[in-house]
């Protein structure tokens, strides 16, 4: 769902807080198309994958720990797990649960994560009353549409001043798509975003801690109160984006507000998803699958290693260049380590290669000292190059670009798939594995969407 470009309009005449708001407001499932509703089950299908591989984490027993404790008991469930929770705790737990393992799906113009803080969010507000499977696709993406709108707007330095997008911009997103769901009109929906605008936060400072996890959980336990708030009238500003001392004003250097009208042959945001195949930092990425790339077209072995350059954009490195990484979650925020895991030939697709005894294996710590992160200007922050030098003299390059949504949808299936019961059938078992990922495939089609976590809860 393409915007207008900005010469198009008069950008002096905009609102983006109440152009959101309608478009939020206005979209309906008959808007949505087949390919966006497909796109769509798949961003939900991972969720629910890495949401149960998230489900024992240490965060999460915190979180549980901490609600029971506070009285928070309810009907709203939460992935991989038999507690019930009130609707605002159950998107907190599941939205950090959800991206504990940091093998959520991203998009690159967001530069964030976009399903964590969706689908906790609605999935709360699927299991206090009925609600079809198409209502909550067509909510999920009008929040999809906010995340990455907004994003456009804000442009990069919002994340290169500290901001943690998927904490702040997911928050306006859960709102949009929890506002969606509950049929509020273009008043409320804004009024939504307004009050979402005033709790987004989350500081980049905390990769590699718990706090990044529960950015996404606050997203969504946020955006839920929002939309909810604005369902009885609490009053906000019209304008919270770009007002002064507004979001914008204070978070977003550069603001830019654009039309959100489609075009006629647009497509949605949601149609540009990333996914994951490797549990760590998306940046690390196209260095892993690069690294990957030159020791397929020449064999050769961690020990004939002289040196490694990985040419990177300037700002992987206050995202993902812990240089020396002490634990399991380190690792997945560490360029040196997981091109060291790559060239070792460790799955790192595998929840059990990311632990602490990885993180100081020898072997494993005396590769990563033989890695040097270069800055580069590259095309896209999605890319790397990287040259392999070994003792025998030869320097083989290589490079990889990440930035680009599978064109093949089958294919694209089969390998979420694949994760979905890696992840899931460990845990739950193969009949409960295989009822869940039919079930999220057909959620277009059900009558009541609560259902599809039916085999993911309890």
């Amino acid at each position: 769902m393409a915007s207008v470009e900005s010469s198009d309009l008069d950008t002096q005449s905009l609102t983006p807080t109440r152009d959101l708001g309608a478009m939020v407001a206005g979209l309906k499932p008959e808007d949505i198309p087949e390919s966006a509703r497909r796109w769509a089950k798949h961003c939900i299908l991972d969720w629910i994958a890495v949401t149960v591989g998230g489900a024992r984490e240490p965060l999460t027993n915190k979180l549980i720990e901490v609600a029971l404790a506070d009285g928070a008991t309810g009907k709203a469930r939460i992935i991989g797990r038999s507690e019930t929770l009130i609707g605002s705790q159950a998107a907190l737990v599941n939205g950090a649960a959800s991206h504990a393992l940091d093998y959520d799906d991203v998009n690159e113009r967001m530069l964030g994560h976009p399903t964590v803080p969706l689908v906790p969010a609605l999935m709360a507000l699927a299991d206090e009353s009925t609600i079809t499977g198409i209502d909550l696709i067509t909510a999920f993406v009008a929040g999809y549409e906010v995340e990455t709108r907004l994003s456009d707007m804000t442009g990069v330095a919002h994340i290169d001043n500290g901001w943690h997008s998927t904490a702040t911009i997911g928050t306006f997103g859960a709102a949009a798509a929890v506002a969606n769901l509950m049929g509020l009109d273009a008043t409320q929906c804004t009024a939504a975003l307004g009050i979402a605008s005033t709790q987004a936060s989350g500081l980049r400072a905390m990769f590699g801690t718990m706090c990044k996890p529960l950015h996404a959980g606050k997203a969504s336990s946020n955006g839920l109160l929002a939309a909810r708030l604005a369902a009885q009238d609490f009053t906000t500003r019209d304008d919270a984006i770009e007002c002064e001392n507004g979001f914008a004003y204070t978070q977003a250097d550069g603001f830019a507000a654009l039309p959100v009208h489609p075009r006629s042959n647009g497509r949605f945001a949601v149609e540009e998803n990333l996914f994951k195949f490797h549990a760590a930092c998306y940046l690390t990425h196209a260095g892993i699958n690069a690294l990957r790339k030159v020791q397929r077209e020449t064999d050769f072995s961690p020990d004939q290693i002289v040196a490694v350059r990985e040419h990177v954009p300037a700002t992987h490195f206050n995202v993902c260049n812990i240089p020396e990484p002490e634990t399991g979650l380190e690792i997945k925020f560490s360029m040196r380590h997981t091109a060291a895991m790559a060239l070792s030939g460790i799955d790192t697709g595998a929840m059990g290669s990311y632990t602490d005894e990885v993180a100081n294996r020898n072997d494993l710590v005396a590769l990563r000292r033989k890695v040097t992160i270069v800055a580069k200007d590259l095309p896209s922050r999605m890319q790397a190059e990287v040259v392999v030098e070994l003792a025998d003299g030869r320097n083989l390059v290589g490079k990889a670009d990440v930035g680009l949504p599978e064109p093949d949808l089958d294919l694209q299936e089969q390998l979420l798939s694949d994760k979905f019961r890696a992840l899931v059938t460990p845990i739950l078992g193969e009949a409960r594995t295989n009822q869940a990922l039919e079930a999220c495939l057909k959620l277009d089609q059900a009558p009541d969407a609560a259902r599809i976590f039916d085999s993911v809860t309890g």
